[in-house]
């Protein structure tokens, strides 16, 4: 797969290689799902959500644009829903500069937010698995913590789907049932792993961790889709301008920028070193 011809190595960070690999595939469709997402890594360098999550999302926009992509779905994440962390204010930050593409041309421009994909790269499966393997314990964070979960296939049809029946300028969130408690799940594990020796230890939540995820801001008007098990919301736009003059002249700053920007719903400008953002 790797060596495959189709495959093109490069960096979202990097405006123009990302025009250069539009200009070279020219492609109908872009899914675009290139993020950091680890959670606690995030909270601690801020700087670097700011750099690939946002303004690497914005490179990949303006070079889709320039190229005439007709479709471009950007995948989020239910953090960016009401959002309390570093990662989800990121992506609520693209769900934004999604929906400013969608008011600049013909073309459709969606973002589709879903919770945690079981067996993707650092889902807790494969964690609690390794755990389970060397003999626990097992880390969970807290005793009564919820995700929402879905499969792989069910992730690749959700996106199919918001690809085909997404409303320019909207966020398509799948209906995903009742959310799992991370506890439930590492017990089950062990229990099928057959072993009785694996214990499970408690570490408490991280920073910026919520004990319940949501799939919707509060006061978001939800609407139905084409799809019975798909809704979809509007977000308010964000300026790309806004992106490209913003300087960050700290960590904390871009961590105070990016919340601002997510929770307000409005353009956020960086004040001083030693004042406030203000919206």
């Amino acid at each position: 797969m790797l060596d495959d011809d189709n495959v093109v190595l490069a960096d979202i960070r990097d405006a123009k290689r990302m025009y250069e690999v539009m200009e070279q595939t020219r492609p109908d469709v872009v899914f675009h799902a290139a993020a950091l997402k680890h959670l606690p890594l995030l909270e601690q360098y801020p700087m670097e959500a700011w750099k690939t999550n946002v303004v690497g999302t914005l490179n990949v926009l303006r070079a889709a644009q320039a190229v005439g992509v007709e479709t471009f779905v950007n995948v989020s994440t239910d953090k960016a829903a009401n959002p309390t962390c570093v990662l989800g204010y990121s992506k609520r930050i693209t769900e934004r500069l999604t929906a400013s593409f969608a008011d600049r041309d013909e073309h459709t421009y969606v973002s589709v937010r879903f919770g945690n994909v079981l067996g993707s790269r650092g889902s807790v499966i494969t964690a609690f698995t390794a755990q389970i393997e060397q003999g626990g314990p097992v880390t969970v964070t807290h005793p009564d913590v919820e995700r929402y979960f879905m499969l792989i296939p069910e992730a690749c049809q959700l996106v199919l789907q918001s690809a085909a029946i997404g409303r320019d300028g909207e966020v398509m969130v799948l209906e995903m049932g009742n959310p799992v408690k991370i506890d439930d799940v590492a017990k089950t594990l062990i229990s099928k792993s057959g072993r009785r020796d694996v214990e499970i230890a408690y570490t408490g939540l991280r920073a910026g961790e919520k004990m319940s995820e949501e799939l919707f801001t509060p006061g978001e008007s939800i609407k139905g889709t084409a799809h019975e098990l798909v809704s979809s919301v509007d977000v308010p736009r964000l300026e790309p301008g806004i992106v490209d003059t913003t300087t960050h002249p700290s960590p904390e700053a871009s961590a105070e920028w990016m919340r601002c920007a997510a929770i307000s719903g409005a353009d956020v400008t960086y004040a001083s070193p030693s004042s406030e953002v203000a919206s």
